[in-house]
């Protein structure tokens, strides 16, 4: 009889996964169903539920999810007796929405950045984003797994796996790692668990799980999103941003998170006048004439590559865009040590800051706690890798001393001034082109990533945008490529993504296969 009851049970787990209704969803699909009754926000919230419990908790076992919102059918509930009642809160209204587990909520949820050392550390107030996106309609569905305290713990680090979540799994190849920091959200996004999710970046978190999980991942301009409420790495390259199986999803959810904060000082720095209606700026045609300067490295990507970017420049041609070869840019990577000396100094000073934001109840009051927390339990956080950046971050001074103040100039100077900004002006470009990310590598707990090498750095340390969207495949396994360019220039970016996503239709649904199959 037990035989028999668990292969019923896997019967219907295969059926769950195999036979989504709302597999591939869109935000304007979904809402078209939801305005002609055929479909409502707690039937849809229901069904996203079921799926989490088949692929994430059961089934492949994908780990993308860390804590699911108690509340999530009651808010849907909610949603969708005001739309009976004749009121819709706009493209957000009723959609099941994931966050990652650094963005705080103050709701029955823990907000604990993947750490042991934040449970029942509660945060006063949701994160200003969660709040917009409350306003907006939103479903909060639940929290998604990260790589522990966003990928800034160790030096050997397994990206996608942390002390509360276990290891997340890439849809595609369930050996295969998804990147980070932003991996929950970017399984979640990739294996229909979700509308749509929102990561969070300082350097490649959202961009290179994107890729390598077949999404649309957009990195706004610092300052275009607040940061208020998220756990910091870097008050000079933090930002949270979409991660969504299309770019229109991805610019509906961006115009949501959007917003002037008197918290987050930075986002008063955007233009006045600046349009925010980034769904409405997709224009089809937006590649033709468009002036595109394609930058080949040094990103550390495999030569094996370059048939994909060759048949992405090829597709850009022949949708109207003027191609500008620019090779490698090496000066691209001498901000690489200023940068890290950046990150060990901002480290220190923001996650101070956000744990003061706890009060005096919460255990964790300093870096120095957290530090002191993985050693005392060491068997469950530093089983598979160290925490050396928390330590180098620990011994950095503040703020004022000059060696940040030379870091962030010299990154500044090579990716701003001298980078990316040099090269739009000289080109007269409209975007810059690179391969986003290699492919997923193999899970590895003995030795950590073996990266297989990104060109998120540029837009990163400048702090201006870029948008990933799929280009195709290498041995099964899907590869990303990025727009990016200067500050606020995200409906651009955002809308020749669109043209070139009409153009290739690379997305494909993960198999959820046990391994990447040759090609």
């Amino acid at each position: 009889m037990k035989s028999r009851l668990w292969l019923v049970f896997c019967c219907v787990v295969s059926f769950v996964w195999a036979d989504f209704p709302h597999a591939e969803a869109t935000i304007g699909g979904l809402q078209a169903q939801m305005a002609s009754g055929q479909l409502t926000s707690v039937s849809l919230t229901t069904a996203y539920l079921e799926r989490i419990a088949a692929v994430d908790r059961a089934g492949p076992t994908l780990h993308a999810i860390i804590e699911l919102n108690p509340e999530a059918l009651a808010i849907a509930q909610q949603l969708d007796a005001e739309r009976q009642a004749g009121k819709v809160r706009g493209p957000l209204h009723g959609i099941p929405v994931l966050i990652k587990d650094n963005i705080a909520t103050a709701d029955q949820m823990q907000t604990t950045a993947g750490s042991l050392a934040l449970v029942g550390a509660k945060p006063p107030h949701d994160a200003a984003i969660v709040a917009q996106l409350r306003a907006a309609g939103a479903v909060i569905l639940g929290k998604t797994n990260l790589s522990e305290w966003a990928n800034f713990r160790g030096e050997k680090s397994i990206s996608g796996w942390s002390g509360r979540g276990g290891q997340t799994r890439n849809p595609y190849a369930l050996d295969r790692n998804t990147s980070g920091s932003s991996s929950g959200s970017a399984a979640a996004a990739a294996a229909n668990l979700c509308v749509v999710a929102v990561g969070t970046e300082t350097d490649g978190s959202i961009v290179s799980p994107a890729s390598v999980c077949g999404l649309v991942g957009v990195k706004p301009t610092v300052g275009l999103v607040s940061r208020t409420g998220i756990i910091p790495i870097s008050a000079s390259q933090d930002t949270a941003g979409p991660m969504t199986r299309t770019v229109r999803d991805a610019a509906l959810l961006l115009e949501a998170m959007a917003a002037v904060d008197p918290k987050d000082a930075v986002t008063a720095t955007r233009p006045a006048g600046l349009a925010l209606d980034f769904a409405t700026q997709l224009k089809p045609g937006a590649l033709k004439g468009a002036r595109l300067g394609v930058v080949r490295g040094p990103f550390g990507l495999d030569a094996r590559l370059q048939p994909l970017l060759e048949a992405a420049i090829e597709r850009l041609k022949a949708a109207g865009a003027e191609v500008v070869d620019l090779g490698d840019q090496p000066d691209f990577n001498r901000a690489g040590e200023p940068e890290m000396e950046v990150l060990l100094y901002e480290y220190k000073d923001g996650l101070n800051a956000y744990f003061a934001t706890l009060g005096p109840d919460s255990p964790i009051k300093t870096l120095a706690d957290v530090i002191a927390f993985n050693e005392a339990q060491a068997a469950q956080e530093l089983a598979h890798f160290g925490q050396e950046l928390m330590v180098r971050a620990q011994a950095k001074g503040p703020l004022t001393e000059a060696a940040y103040l030379e870091a962030r100039a010299a990154c500044l100077k090579f990716t701003r001034t001298e980078g990316i900004d040099a090269l739009v002006a000289k080109h007269q470009l409209d975007a810059l082109v690179s391969i986003t990310n290699g492919p997923a590598w193999l899970i590895d707990p003995a030795n950590g990533d073996a990266y297989t090498g990104g060109s998120s750095s540029p837009a990163a340390v400048a702090g201006y945008p870029s948008v990933t969207v799929p280009t195709g495949d290498w041995r099964g396994l899907p590869v990303g490529i990025s727009f990016y360019g200067a500050a606020w220039t995200e409906g651009k970016l955002l809308s020749l993504a669109a043209d070139y996503e009409a153009a290739t239709q690379a997305r494909r649904e993960p198999g959820l296969a046990a391994t990447a199959g040759l090609k």
